[in-house]
């Protein structure tokens, strides 16, 4: 599998995944993000493909020191091969190498499906329900501390 920053002839596969595992408004609203985030910085929108076929996607945002992980989608014949697990972690390190500390997803009705996935990659659940969250500067010194 080859992960890689999305370009713009991915467009069409990327929508098809999106179009399998998403409602008609949630895609709207990711194509809206998705454009609005290539001008701005190509690097935090991350495609997988296998045999030259894209098989997933994730963008990302940022704010500040906050990254932001908006619409994971893997097509469904993929899932559970570990390409999100893939993309979410090439996505965090491209947050990390831009000075995230922390890095928040948001659960909806849309998305609830993949809050144990998230949980499994070692988010946890914040005052509000509905968001999940990994802290950089406590994952960062919990791994210097141990290192001495």
């Amino acid at each position: 599998m080859n992960l890689r920053s999305f370009q713009l002839s991915d467009i069409h596969a990327v929508t098809s995944i999106w179009q399998l595992t998403a409602s008609r408004q949630r895609e709207q609203e990711t194509l809206k993000i998705l454009s609005k985030q290539l001008a701005c910085d190509r690097d935090l929108v991350v495609v997988a493909e296998t045999e030259g076929r894209v098989v997933g996607a994730i963008v990302g945002t940022m704010e500040k020191d906050t990254g932001f992980f908006y619409c994971l989608a893997v097509h469904p014949e993929f899932q559970g091969c570990g390409v999100g697990r893939q993309l979410a972690e090439l996505l965090e390190k491209r947050f990390y190498s831009k000075g995230v500390r922390r890095i928040q997803v948001m659960v909806d009705e849309g998305t609830e499906k993949l809050f144990p996935f998230y949980r499994h990659l070692g988010y946890q659940g914040t005052c509000q329900s509905s968001i999940l969250e990994k802290k950089w500067l406590y994952n960062l010194q919990n791994v210097l501390d141990s290192a001495n």
